[in-house]
C-alpha cells in the first residue's frame, strides 16, 4: 500500500441550487451547503482509495475535520483535490482541498478504513435481528 502515499486526484462539481444551504436546511442562503461540499471532499478520497483496492475490498469514512472558509455561490464550480498522506495498516488518511476559483474555499482531513465488504454488510444487517 506504500504505493499510495502522495497519490491526488482530483474532481470537480458546478454548485446547483440543490446543492445550497437553504435548500438541503443547513442555513438559510443560497451557497454551497457544508454537508454538500462534505460529501464531494469524502467521494474524492473514497474513489482514490478505490484505485488501489483489492477485489470485495472497500473503504468506509471513519473521521472528518472539516473547515469550511469561503462560500461560493450558485454556479461556480468548486475543484476538489484529494490527497493520501498517510498509510497505517487499514487506515488511509488524506489531506483534502476544495477551491472554487476565486478562494480557498476549504480544507479537511479525512480518515478512511479499509474493509471487506461482505464481511462489513453481513455484520451491518446483523442488527436487524
Amino acid at each position: 500500500m506504500e504505493k499510495m502515499l502522495d497519490q491526488t486526484r482530483q474532481e470537480s462539481w458546478t454548485v446547483e441550487r440543490q446543492h445550497t444551504a437553504a435548500v438541503v436546511k443547513s442555513g438559510g442562503l443560497e451557497v454551497l451547503a457544508t454537508p454538500v461540499l462534505l460529501t464531494w471532499m469524502e467521494q474524492t478520497a473514497y474513489e482514490l482509495a478505490q484505485e488501489y483496492m483489492e477485489d470485495g475490498d472497500t473503504t468506509v469514512g471513519t473521521q472528518v475535520g472539516l473547515k469550511h472558509l469561503a462560500a461560493t455561490p450558485v454556479g461556480m464550480e468548486v475543484r476538489i483535490t484529494a490527497r493520501v498522506v498517510e498509510v497505517e495498516g487499514r487506515k488511509i488518511t488524506f489531506h483534502i482541498e476544495a477551491e472554487d476559483g476565486k478562494d480557498a474555499i476549504a480544507t479537511c482531513e479525512h480518515q478512511r478504513f479499509i474493509v471487506q465488504e461482505e464481511k462489513f454488510m453481513a455484520r451491518c444487517r446483523s442488527k436487524n435481528l
